[in-house]
């Protein structure tokens, strides 16, 4: 069963073309690479606004893409506001995502432990927020890939042959 994906950069300085996006395009080159994910819909990439972050998490949502990645704005600036516009815009937290990969993320750096990033579920969109290091995608979308696969099959309806032992 295979899924439709977008990935959502949060970021003032290459909205404004002060830089390049490295971590978006890393993240849909991952996912374009999965087995499981049909069709990498679109990389967005938007000002660090939590109403606009929000409004496009819940268009892609209704849109029914089944992964959407956020990337950047998880941090401690004042700018960061991904984890308010995800909370904003999920009914169900993820919290088991959320610290698998805060603790992937502390194997490499002790930085990790700053992240705000949260995880969470609309409908049967699930919305995962990652930081903006492109190390950071490199490491955490495949090992979030893992799982994600089973979580949208989920999501989508609980399989017949579920295993409820």
């Amino acid at each position: 069963m295979g899924f439709a994906a977008a990935v959502l950069v949060a970021s003032d300085r290459i909205s404004r073309g002060e830089e390049q996006d490295r971590s978006g395009a890393l993240a849909a080159e991952i996912l374009t690479g999965c087995e499981h994910v049909n069709e990498v819909v679109e990389v967005r990439v938007v000002p660090d606004e939590k109403d606009l972050l929000a409004a496009t998490l819940r268009q892609w949502c209704e849109d029914g893409i089944g992964l959407v990645l956020t990337i950047g704005g998880t941090g401690l600036g004042p700018r960061d506001v991904t984890p308010e516009a995800t909370r904003a815009v999920i009914e169900r937290e993820t919290p088991g995502i959320t610290t698998a990969l805060l603790v992937r993320g502390l194997r490499s750096t002790p930085a990790a432990m700053l992240s705000r990033a949260t995880s969470g579920v609309r409908g049967r969109t699930l919305i995962v927020n990652l930081p903006g290091k492109v190390s950071a995608v490199g490491e955490l979308v495949p090992y979030l890939l893992n799982a994600v696969p089973h979580a949208i099959e989920v999501l989508s309806g609980v399989p017949e042959d579920y295993d409820r032992t």
